[in-house]
């Protein structure tokens, strides 16, 4: 009885949980099938809940039909978990094509009528399914991947309504749990910032980049190359940028103040910040509130933005430069770089990107490459920097070729506001 759904007289949890451990110690290939009713709720709701039983009771015993059958060569045991939530489990099977004409007949058997209470119902059910050990090796991720496949084919509102796990899915998934950190920290302004250091070549400090940091609500560091590209794609980077230039100006106005020293203080724009209507406004009213000279601050900007939106983009760079603001173009040489936008002098700073320095050293050629970027940025009148700098023979190829500053590891990682503090008064 432990292991009998009393409803459908179904194996239940305990059972399919027996059966899927016994299938992983036998080291047999097998598939789950996380199986939803469509729409149940509203069949509790307009008919009440024993209507509700009713519809259970019969699709389990078309189901348990099939299942007892065992006609097609393979073997299929349908459970019943909870609600109206099913798992099937089938194995022996020769092909993927034969895998899903197995989840297709229970899919068919849903195509004919129920009768309750002299009410005519029709029925779906979304079926995601998950294969040990190609999808996942322990129970409970195999479970949980064709958990996946269901809720995504759900969602997806689809004419067909079987689904087999993807790694792709699970980023799906990842995606969604990442905007809804993002969206919890921007509501409590839980949003912080790292600072990282930029040095001449004699390691005199140039100031710091600000750099944006997220944890989720248990305290866990999230990556921001995790969390970045999931605000640009949802359309939150705008606010996280917003919250990282209202709180890193706050701090290094105080500091500033503190230590009188002329250092920079380096902020990312993503491309929709720069373009938003009012980031002119929001910029001033920065500078406004705080006791930073206007050229002590950075703006930097990917040069897609001044390929992909180049007139825009400099109507908002020239104002802002008028008021005294410097601007650094991020990760050049990364994309289609264009001497015609720099030759409009849009920047103050170009930013070589850490992939070309960990080249540098590899031949000659690398070298002469980086070196090429550097003359270029200094004809076109433009200090220099280069990202990623983790070793000495790094600095030394830079240094022999007329890199003006430097940023990485090699003289200083992303730091806390506290560090930073420390750092900067360490030098007076």
């Amino acid at each position: 009885m432990s292991y009998t759904d009393a409803l459908t007289k179904l194996p239940n949890r305990f059972a399919s949980s027996d059966y899927v451990a016994d299938l992983i110690r036998r080291d047999e290939k097998f598939t789950v099938v996380s199986i939803d009713l469509n729409n149940f709720k509203s069949v509790n709701d307009t008919l009440g809940f024993k209507a509700g039983n009713q519809v259970l009771i019969e699709i389990s015993r078309r189901w348990k039909s099939i299942s007892d059958s065992n006609s097609a060569g393979y073997t299929d045991y349908i459970t019943r978990i909870n609600g109206d939530e099913f798992l099937l489990i089938i194995y022996g099977y020769c092909s993927e094509a034969e895998l899903r004409n197995a989840i297709v007949r229970y899919a068919d058997a849903l195509s004919d009528h129920l009768t309750v209470d002299g009410c005519d119902l029709y029925v779906t059910a979304s079926f995601g399914y998950a294969e040990y050990p190609t999808d996942a090796n322990t129970a409970d991720s195999l479970i949980s991947h064709a958990n996946l496949a269901m809720n995504e084919i759900k969602k997806a509102n689809s004419s067909d309504n079987i689904l087999k796990y993807s790694p792709e899915i699970l980023r799906n998934e990842r995606t969604l749990e990442i905007e809804n950190i993002i969206r919890k920290a921007l509501k409590k302004e839980t949003v912080y910032f790292n600072l990282q250091p930029q040095y001449d070549m004699e390691h005199r400090l140039r100031g710091f980049e600000a750099l944006a940091r997220m944890k989720d609500s248990e305290g866990n560091f999230i990556s921001p190359v995790e969390f970045i590209p999931v605000a640009e794609k949802v359309g939150l980077i705008d606010k996280v940028d917003s919250m990282v230039f209202r709180k890193t100006t706050a701090f290094f106005s105080d500091l500033i103040r503190k230590t009188g020293l002329d250092m920079t203080l380096s902020l990312n724009a993503s491309a929709r910040h720069l373009m938003k209507k009012g980031f002119i406004d929001e910029i001033r009213d920065l500078v406004d509130k705080s006791c930073i000279n206007p050229n002590q601050l950075e703006i930097e900007i990917t040069e897609s933005i001044l390929i992909d939106s180049a007139d825009k983009a400099l109507q908002c760079i020239n104002k802002l430069r008028d008021m005294g603001i410097k601007f650094a173009i991020d990760d050049f040489g990364t994309g289609y770089s264009s001497l015609s936008y720099l030759n409009k002098k849009p920047a103050n700073l170009l930013k070589i990107d850490k992939s070309f320095i960990d080249k540098i050293n590899a031949n000659e050629s690398s070298k002469q490459y980086v070196a090429a970027i550097i003359s270029m940025g200094h004809i076109m009148g433009l200090d220099v920097i280069s990202e990623g700098v983790e070793e000495e023979e790094q600095l030394e190829a830079l240094r022999s070729i007329g890199c003006d500053y430097v940023q990485g590891y090699i003289w200083g990682r992303p730091m806390s506001a506290e560090d930073a503090e420390k750092l900067v008064t360490s030098m007076i």
